[in-house]
């Protein structure tokens, strides 16, 4: 049976693009993403705002009274909540309360599957948590499960704050060193000349069905938020046959908690790191403005919003209204619009990586023609000359140029001699 949710829309006047129907909207998507199920919504305004419990006074007795009445086995509001006022809320309404970010931690808890994902959820809920402790040895755990209770909490962790500040300590160190493996996954690519291409979009904006497009990865897939978390790299060939490395990532949303892009930083470095952004949008979004500047918000916090960027406007099938790509495309130059599931506009999208990536370094061994002095001075000019050597049918050359330079030499070439 679903847990039943009362959910407190808190109505935020600074977030003036995020109406509260929204914000109502993708908290239900939340809930329902942990196994919760709505079936009472009430907006709540702030003004006066009450220190003890973040909502009015009168917003309290409201929501007892449809606690009281029955029906009801969890409040969820939509904002972060302090230790006390969650402890106060729950007096109150004499069911659990949780806010926006436990309920994103307990769905991170239920979907990370590698051991470098539970390592970073583990560190988020701990770091959630341990300014929530109240007394000395009390445990972390809640009666009776349901929504904010995956991870820690189930096990029955001792909430002893030198014995948790040690296992964060812990996980901070075990972490370092996913980072540092992932340097030297980076760096041996680098070294290979393997351009990286990192995917970044909101959550649920098609990211991993667009892995699995473009490399058959096998990326789980569902019509739900924050499916991935574990990140995935595969490499493929570019159709000039360049290989490069495509990387999935955990999915954006506004107002993504703080704690959460600290804890998976060795995940987002892929973003930080990459040669190339793919900014997945879903197109067909109602609010697909808006998903465009909180992904914005997010890189730009990960110090990644200058990068060379391709903006792939994804469910393209789902269009009900056809100006909305135009428009994007024609304030983006670097923009089109795909179906990855359909596995529509692909084709034209790998075209696009291709032009958009740094060029690359090419090896070369050709034999020139003796009057053709002037592709030497070339080579020397662009890249690395390994050997030029003078031969009775012409000019042996042997180097690394870039890739155009490479073309350009080549095409007045012929094979070059063996040996």
């Amino acid at each position: 049976m679903k847990e039943r949710i009362l959910l407190a829309v808190v109505v935020q006047s600074h977030r003036a693009a995020w109406t509260p129907e929204d914000d109502a909207g993708e908290m239900t998507e939340l809930i329902a993403s942990c196994g919760g199920q709505v079936v009472h919504t009430v907006f709540c305004k702030t003004i006066p705002p009450r220190a003890g419990h973040m909502l009015t006074k009168g917003k309290v007795e409201e929501i007892k009274a449809l606690c009281t009445a029955g029906g009801v086995d969890c409040v969820v509001v939509s904002c972060d909540l302090k230790g006390s006022q969650q402890r106060n809320l729950e007096n109150e309404f004499g069911v659990k309360a949780i806010d926006r970010t436990q309920v994103i931690l307990d769905i991170f808890a239920r979907r990370a599957r590698s051991p470098e994902g539970k390592m970073q959820v583990e560190l988020a809920q701990l770091q959630y948590l341990l300014p929530r402790l109240v007394g000395h040895g009390q445990e972390m755990s809640r009666p009776g499960g349901g929504i904010g209770t995956s991870g820690p909490g189930e096990t029955k962790l001792e909430t002893d704050r030198r014995r948790i500040g040690e296992r964060i300590t812990k996980l901070h160190r075990d972490l370092k060193e996913v980072t540092r493996g992932r340097q030297v996954k980076r760096k041996k690519r680098k070294d290979n000349e393997v351009p990286n291409v990192a995917l970044v979009g909101y959550t649920n904006a098609g990211k991993s069905t667009l892995m699995n497009a473009l490399t058959h990865a096998g990326a789980v897939t569902h019509d739900s938020l924050f499916t991935t978390l574990d990140s995935l790299s595969r490499k493929i060939p570019l159709p000039n046959h360049r290989e490069v490395v495509f990387s999935d990532t955990v999915g954006f949303m506004h107002a993504l908690p703080h704690g959460l892009i600290e804890a998976f930083k060795a995940t987002l470095e892929e973003v930080a790191e990459a040669d190339l952004l793919l900014h997945v949008l879903d197109i067909s979004h109602p609010n697909f403005r808006n998903l465009y500047q909180a992904v914005n918000a997010v890189l730009e916090e990960l110090k990644a919003l200058d990068k060379p960027t391709v903006m792939v406007l994804n469910k393209t099938d789902q269009l009900q209204d056809a100006s909305r790509l135009k428009e994007f495309q024609r304030i983006t130059p670097h923009a089109v619009g795909i179906s990855a599931f359909k596995g529509e506009g692909i084709s034209e999208l790998l075209l696009m990586v291709e032009a958009m990536l740094p060029e690359g370094t090419v090896e070369i061994d050709v034999l020139l023609d003796p009057k053709r002095m002037d592709l030497v001075h070339l080579a020397h000019s662009q890249g690395d000359v390994h050997e030029v050597k003078f031969l009775a049918k012409g000019i042996r050359l042997k180097a690394a140029l870039p890739a155009k330079t490479a073309g350009t030499i080549t095409r007045h070439a012929g094979n070059a001699p063996q040996g």
